[in-house]
């Protein structure tokens, strides 16, 4: 079958193996698929499924419309999902000149080199994500993420194989509290999901909406208005959803860990040495979050 592709410049500072690190560690991802140096993944563009599969040529990502349209628009859009997910347009130099001049950090410009803050575009996505790790282990979050997205997601078949998309707010403000108990969501996470599933579907948020707003502050607020979450989910969202380069998620467990293995601090309550330590690396604060969970798997990748 023949396939329509498109050609990407990636930038400088850029290591897709870094990237495919991120987006395959081992746990039960049912949201792409990796089969060594390719990563297939299902999006909604303008409306349509398409699956899509990403690997790296010389200084470029070679994107292949594997199934759906190909036409102008789908392919601008297109253009613009990837450069999202793997933040092609950011240029990283000021923040590997900051970590250079950390004695302790200043590794990560070479053991971490071209790491990308890995985007989700889907703002409720993001959110239910977040919903979902709540107080739980990472590989019991993929299991439940992996059933609803079974139970209520799209599905694009492609050479025998199937590819999910993230269920449609307007599918789960319609589901059953009851369906999410018997896949053992808790009380607490099935009312989330559904209530932030019907806010979204009836428009008192969206992506467009919390973007629109003047600062950081006044889209925390506006995400933190929303029942079950908190500023760490608000925080989380705002990085991965709308790259917003200046979060700090207070509280997180893997920043408290990384930070305090770097020697970096020692109270993890102590919220006002963390934020001096932020202090050096202003405007860069999510990637630096980003740049201090990869330390917690050590493994560095081949080049």
């Amino acid at each position: 079958m023949s396939t329509y592709t498109i050609s990407i410049p990636t930038p400088p500072l850029f290591s897709f193996n870094e990237c495919l690190w991120f987006l395959d560690r081992n746990y039960d991802e049912c949201l792409h698929t990796i089969n060594g140096n390719e990563v297939r993944k299902a999006l909604l563009i303008n409306g349509h499924p398409l699956l899509i599969s990403a690997k790296e040529t010389e200084g470029h990502l070679a994107i292949d419309i594997l199934k759906g349209p190909n036409n102008d628009v789908t392919v601008s859009l297109l253009k613009e999902y990837v450069a999202d997910w793997f933040d092609l347009n950011n240029q990283l130099d000021p923040f590997y000149d900051m970590l250079q001049e950390h004695s302790v950090l200043a590794y990560m410009t070479k053991d971490y080199k071209g790491l990308r803050l890995m985007g989700i575009e889907d703002m409720f996505e993001a959110i239910c994500w977040c919903i979902i790790g709540q107080q739980i282990n990472l590989t019991f979050a993929y299991k439940l993420k992996r059933r609803l997205v079974e139970r209520y997601g799209t599905t694009i078949y492609f050479e025998d194989q199937r590819y999910h998309l993230f269920p449609h707010y307007n599918v789960l403000a319609t589901a059953l509290f009851d369906e999410l108990k018997e896949m053992q969501y808790s009380t607490q996470k099935a009312n989330y999901i559904i209530s932030t599933a019907k806010a979204f579907a009836n428009g008192e948020i969206s992506k467009e909406r919390i973007k629109s707003l003047p600062g950081l502050e006044e889209k925390q607020k506006a995400l933190t208005n929303l029942k079950g979450i908190g500023i760490w989910t608000a925080n989380y969202v705002l990085m991965k959803t709308l790259k917003e380069y200046t979060c700090i998620p207070h509280g997180d467990i893997g920043l408290l860990n990384a930070l305090a293995n770097h020697q970096i601090i020692t109270d993890r309550k102590d919220i006002a040495a963390i934020n001096r330590f932020f202090e050096d690396f202003k405007g860069w604060e999510s990637y630096l979050t980003f740049y201090l969970w990869r330390s917690l798997a050590p493994q560095t990748i081949t080049q």
